[in-house]
This record gives C-alpha cells, structure tokens and sequence, in this order.
C-alpha cells in the first residue's frame, strides 16, 4: 500500500497553517508547532525543504519568521508533497520513473500498465489541487464548527 510519510502529511499540514496564519506577515515556527502538534525540530527540517523547493521564504529580525514564497493558488498540493516525499510513484517501475531507469523485463511486463494509470491519476489529482483550495475548506469547516454566533451566543447543536 502506497503511504505518504509523516513528512509529507506534517508538511501539508504546517504550509496550510503558514497560509492560512501569515495575513501580511511572518508566521513563527513556534505557533506552527504548537498549532500543529509538530516537534520544533521536525518542523525545521521540513521547512528547510520547503525553502529549498521555492515554497516557503524566511524572514529574519525581530518580526521573523515564514512567508508562502509565491501566492496560495501556485502552490499545489503536488508541489509541497515532492519537495518533502520526493516522487509520488506507487512503485519503482522503469517505466514510471523514466531515464536511468531500467528493467530487463519492461518490453513484457504488463502490469506496467495498472503502475502508470496508478501514477498519472495520483499525479494528476495533487497537482490540479492548490493550497488555496485548502484555504477555503479550511474556513469552511471551521465556520461550521464554531460554536458561537457573531453576537457571542451558543449556537443551537443537534443531538442525536
């Protein structure tokens, strides 16, 4: 079974809180950890690779901290996922992975097939999959699951 690792699931989790926290201005690592539920280190080292694909920029001084490098509707799901997982292949096939790749068997393997449709199809949907998309179920269910109106009164519950 393919499976992303905690650095892919934590990553999308702490760009998310960085996009949807930054409002004009550096986010600290510290409230991403702590929103987040990640190590401080953990959480640094995947920064650091976020950085270092382009998603992230840091901002030093007093006022420091994390800022998206590019706008919530150029980030994709796709673009964070490889800068901490690498590729998104649910197998090491030849035929996938492409040049400097090979594999005696290719010209009569089949299945090869069911890997690639696999592939494209994962590829696909986090690549058409933007942060901003995120954003916007985030707020949505957050909104449904506030507690309270405008006017600080408890909202009706059901119970079932």
């Amino acid at each position: 079974m393919m499976k992303l690792s905690t650095k892919g699931r934590y990553g999308l989790r702490a760009v998310l809180d960085l996009a949807m926290n930054e409002k004009n201005e550096a986010v600290a690592l510290s409230g991403i950890a702590e929103r987040q539920d990640i190590s401080m280190s953990y959480l640094e080292q995947l920064i650091a690779k976020l950085k270092k694909a382009g998603i992230v920029n840091s901002i030093r001084g007093a006022q420091g901290g994390y800022v998206l490098a590019k706008k919530p509707e150029e980030i994709s799901v796709g673009d964070i996922l490889r800068a901490l997982e690498g590729d998104l292949n649910p197998v090491d096939c030849a035929e996938i992975m492409g040049s400097g790749v090979s594999c005696a068997g290719s010209d009569l393997c089949v299945t090869k097939y069911v890997w690639m449709r696999i592939s494209d199809s994962i590829n696909n949907t986090v690549d058409t999959m933007k942060l901003s998309e995120l954003m916007e179920e985030s707020e949505k269910i957050q909104s449904e699951h506030r507690i309270y109106d405008e006017d600080g009164r408890k909202k009706p519950t059901c119970r079932q």
